[in-house]
């Protein structure tokens, strides 16, 4: 890596690195030594979920490091099927379980899955998970302003994180906004758009300008607009260089042209 990983500051008083290393669709088989990889290469953030099915190797890739625990931010998230009070704390002892861990840093709820009306009261139930120390930190994931709102102003505690789709082609602006009005931190899933930037002109000029890959570029974008973002790859010479991003900086007109690829207004 090249330079530290820099954290940001969440609204609980924690902080999260802001590169971290995503699982999903990487096999369970093969999640020990990937993670492995990744920490090998200095990440220190680890986004999974009970969904990608790949918890246990998480853990096991965090316990065999040899890194001191508290340097290493996990995150995993509630998936849809376990919404509900009770629900969600039966689901995160399974996650835990799983994970082979002491707490979790970054609880989160996969969707706000509107249609069952439990979201509100599966937010509670990750309030108390946070109270207990199991989960140093919550939040949630793929929530719209108006869910954001709505668990809010039900319950008081604001989300530290909130995780969307979120790239060059799809901003989020709207959203982006509210994060920034209520000190929630904007973490970015598919920051690279599963590649479909990498042939775009304007990233393959910046690119060539700062003798870096498209991947690079783009990451950096989200760095300086103080995304987390977490890239996945299982080639280990991908995950290393995307983890080179912290020694170039892209000026004010080349975040504007990337700016510009924008295609649409999300949500």
């Amino acid at each position: 890596m090249s330079a530290p990983v820099p954290p940001l500051d969440l609204n609980d008083g924690n902080t999260i690195p802001q590169l971290g290393f995503g699982v999903f669709r990487v096999p369970a088989a093969d999640t020990e030594r990937v993670v492995g990889i990744a920490l090998g290469a200095g990440y220190r953030a680890i986004d999974t979920a009970a969904m990608y099915g790949n918890e246990a190797g998480v853990g096991a890739a965090v316990r065999a490091s040899g890194l001191d625990r508290r340097s290493v931010s996990v995150t995993t998230k509630l998936w849809n099927d376990d919404h509900g009070h009770d629900a969600a704390l039966r689901a995160f002892e399974r996650s835990q379980r799983r994970l082979g861990l002491d707490h979790v840093d970054l609880y989160l709820i996969h969707w706000p899955m509107p249609s069952l009306g439990l979201y509100v009261e599966t937010w509670k139930a990750l309030i108390e998970l946070r109270a207990a120390g199991r989960a140093r930190s919550i939040g949630v994931s793929n929530f719209e302003v108006e869910h954001l709102e709505r668990i809010i102003h039900e319950s008081g505690v604001v989300p530290a994180v909130n995780q969307i789709e979120l790239n060059p082609r799809l901003q989020q602006r709207r959203l982006r906004d509210f994060h920034a009005a209520h000190g929630i931190v904007t973490e970015a899933w598919s920051p690279l758009a599963r590649g479909d930037l990498f042939a775009e002109p304007t990233i393959t000029r910046i690119a060539a300008r700062h003798e870096r890959t498209p991947a690079q570029v783009v990451l950096r974008w989200h760095i300086q607009l103080s995304n987390v973002v977490i890239p996945k790859s299982a080639t280990p010479s991908r995950i290393e260089e995307n983890a080179r991003i912290f020694d170039f900086e892209l000026d004010a007109d080349e975040m504007r042209a990337i700016e510009a690829l924008e295609a649409g207004p999300g949500i």
